[in-house]
């Protein structure tokens, strides 16, 4: 039920944010778009559903989730791109599904700009000496959403199917200190 729903988000959110943007309306860039922000929307929507799966519960699972956004974040190359990354950290901007989502935007869009700067250097010069990027890497870049796509779904049908986390956590049964509530209780755990 989630791909029809992501497909109309998609398509929805593309026409809007596209044009409000100002990109190139061309056929092959705007697919191009959208193709990324679907699958971008997918391997989110499966990483939240893979969360709540693995986790105890939905708290535990926005607290996990959190944190992961905030390293996908980081290492996107958005906030550093990646050839200013430290070398020692640079592997896992190779392992984050989200710099690859914003490599496979930016090469698309702009990746065979030949317009000079002020500087006298074209966008696409500019693109793959600061970020890194290359509009002829495009198709491996797509095969690798895809692929982070599927791979978080493998692992929500995984977590779905009876993978636990280890059983030595245990669910606290009975009050131990008198400040706890039995509410309270449901979402308290220990490692046994």
């Amino acid at each position: 039920i989630e791909i029809p729903h992501i497909f109309l988000q998609t398509v929805i959110y593309g026409l809007i944010v596209y044009s409000l943007i100002g990109f190139d309306w061309t056929v092959e860039k705007f697919f191009w778009y959208l193709f990324f922000m679907f699958f971008t929307f997918m391997y989110f929507t499966y990483y939240g559903m893979m969360a709540v799966a693995m986790t105890p519960n939905s708290d535990i699972a926005a607290i996990v989730s959190t944190a992961f956004y905030a390293i996908w974040n980081i290492f996107a190359g958005f906030l550093v791109p990646r050839p200013k990354i430290p070398v020692w950290w640079r592997w896992y901007s190779w392992a984050c599904p989200v710099a690859w989502t914003l490599y496979g935007l930016v090469a698309s869009q702009f990746g065979d700009y030949t317009y000079e700067m002020d500087n006298h250097e074209t966008v696409q010069d500019f693109i793959r000496r600061f970020f890194g990027f290359r509009h002829d890497f495009l198709g491996v870049v797509a095969v690798a959403v895809v692929g982070f796509t599927v791979f978080i779904c493998f692992c929500l049908c995984l977590f779905n199917q009876g993978v636990q986390l280890p059983k030595k956590m245990r669910r606290i049964q009975q009050p131990h200190k008198q400040f706890l509530t039995p509410k309270m209780l449901n979402n308290v755990y220990i490692m046994r």
